[in-house]
């Protein structure tokens, strides 16, 4: 069993109760996860990023997504229409399926689109004004500088 201290790191920041919540999920995450459909994430610009899902066999109507507690849930469940089919031979894979992306801070849904059998979700991160760097003046004191003049 790993245990992991985490308290370094709060006496030297502010604002990273997700992170603890981030590595817990990644450290006791599931051996055998899921690989049902297969995913690319893909960084398109600067601040947009792209979730491409093979979807072959599933309709833009079967297809579900949604941002839920800071993360993108992408579902699928296909209508029973195939129990009026005989199959000599069945390789695609058209099984229900969810799948859970967490998002960082201030990154949001743009859309979706449904093309060739890829489902393709793109990301847009959004950092506002107040937390982007900004150059801070440093005032100068006329007293203090007078004074060592003198």
């Amino acid at each position: 069993m790993r245990n992991l201290d985490l308290t370094p790191l709060y006496r030297a920041s502010v604002g990273f109760d997700r992170l603890a919540d981030l590595m817990d999920r990644a450290l006791t995450a599931d051996v055998a996860a899921p690989t049902y459909p297969p995913y690319n994430i893909e960084k398109t610009g600067e601040n947009s990023y792209r979730i491409s899902i093979a979807v072959a066999g599933f309709s833009a109507d079967d297809l579900n997504v949604e941002m839920r507690d800071g993360a993108v849930i992408v579902s699928a469940r296909k209508a029973d229409e195939d129990e009026r089919r005989t199959y000599l031979h069945r390789g695609i894979a058209t099984r229900a399926f969810e799948r859970r992306f967490t998002l960082a801070d201030h990154v949001r849904v743009e859309g979706a689109s449904h093309v060739d059998g890829m489902l393709h979700v793109d990301l847009l991160r959004e950092v506002p004004e107040a937390l982007k760097p900004r150059r801070i003046e440093i005032a100068k004191d006329v007293r203090a500088v007078t004074r060592l003049d003198a």
